[in-house]
């Protein structure tokens, strides 16, 4: 309760801050998009005056004229009549079109590689993903077996291993659940560690890590190559000759060509489902903050009437989004290790 009466008071401050700002000034389309997307720079907050306060990130690009390294604020800050953020080495940021967000040459996107906001946040996550296990492990090493439980921080940690252990892989991948384990653990930390730095409004958190169709795609590929290969005898069997009538099957291969489609789409479900979770969340959570400054040249009363009802709401998603931070992280970990056990089953005997 203290914490939602001190959201709601810096609500109501804000609101009075800013009687003079217009509806149309705002757009929150612009918002949330500059939330969820992508950049080569880190936009922390606005000063005013056309004004903001930006992290330059490292910009690594191959085009025409070779390989280029240099920093993201050497770009414009404003793009030209063409849509353009003009740079060094011919280079530019596109604004608008298909190539929006893109570093492009004459028009044309070109080889980047760069350590966008998603990669640089990526790699705070894992570092601080490699602390906290590296700390908690280092604990352990210090301690004997017949020692208490480990209490705080560690114990949380042990807590959650445990219960990822226990609960979603033993069960999941059945006999020989060992060699999953380093596989489905990392994927559970690293997802719960990226989706709760995400609800952090500042640098080093708000980054939509899981909320970016390429991480969940590498993440989605590495499932399907682990269960591809861990597959035996009658697992390949059930897709390519299950046990159906023979009509289903030949001459026309209609089960084992849904079979084999399945294939694919498991590890297709694996990846929208935790990136639009992700990104549905953190945008809705933006757009109920948005409220506030949409009806800012209202009357008082709605101002405060609205900002309130902002504030609560944002609370609740807020609150909601832990609790989804937890559940993705181990749907995704819960599902790779179902698959898994499927390629791994043996069949029944009578």
């Amino acid at each position: 309760m203290n914490i939602m009466k001190r959201l709601l008071c810096m609500a109501l401050l804000m609101v009075a801050m800013i009687p003079a700002m217009k509806a149309e000034d705002f757009s929150a389309k612009e918002v949330v998009l500059e939330h969820i997307k992508d950049s080569h720079e880190w936009h922390v907050t606005d000063l005013g005056e056309g004004k903001s306060l930006v992290i330059p990130l490292p910009v690594i690009v191959n085009s025409s004229t070779g390989w280029h390294i240099f920093c993201s604020s050497q770009f414009e800050h404003h793009a030209d009549a063409n849509g353009l953020r003009q740079g060094p080495y011919g280079l530019a940021i596109a604004t608008e079109g298909d190539n929006a967000g893109k570093i492009v040459e004459n028009g044309e996107p070109v080889l980047d590689l760069s350590i966008t906001k998603t990669v640089a946040v990526m790699f705070i996550n894992v570092t601080i993903l490699l602390c906290c296990i590296l700390g908690s492990a280092r604990w352990y090493k210090k301690r004997q077996a017949s020692d208490p439980a480990p209490s705080g921080f560690v114990g949380f940690v042990e807590m959650l291993v445990m219960y990822v252990v226990d609960d979603i892989i033993k069960p999941g991948v059945g006999k020989g659940y060992e060699k999953y384990v380093p596989y489905l653990l990392t994927c559970f930390f690293f997802i719960f560690t990226c989706n709760v730095m995400g609800l952090i409004p500042f640098p080093p958190g708000s980054g939509n890590v899981t909320g970016n169709i390429a991480v969940t795609f590498f993440l989605a590929l590495c499932t399907f190559i682990i269960v591809q290969f861990s597959g035996n005898k009658h697992y390949w069997k059930e897709i390519f000759w299950p046990e159906v009538p023979t009509w289903l099957k030949a001459p026309i291969p209609i089960i084992p060509v849904i079979e084999f489609v399945g294939i694919f789409t498991k590890p297709f479900a694996l990846m929208i489902r935790l990136f639009a979770n992700m990104m549905a969340g953190h945008a809705i959570a933006v757009a109920i903050t948005c409220i506030i400054f949409l009806v800012a040249s209202q009357a008082v009363a709605v101002q405060l009437s609205m900002s309130a009802l902002s504030v609560i709401m944002s609370v609740f998603m807020m609150c909601l989004e832990c609790l989804v931070c937890f559940i993705q992280a181990m749907v995704f970990t819960m599902l790779s290790a179902v698959f898994i056990g499927l390629a791994r089953v043996e069949p029944a005997h009578e």
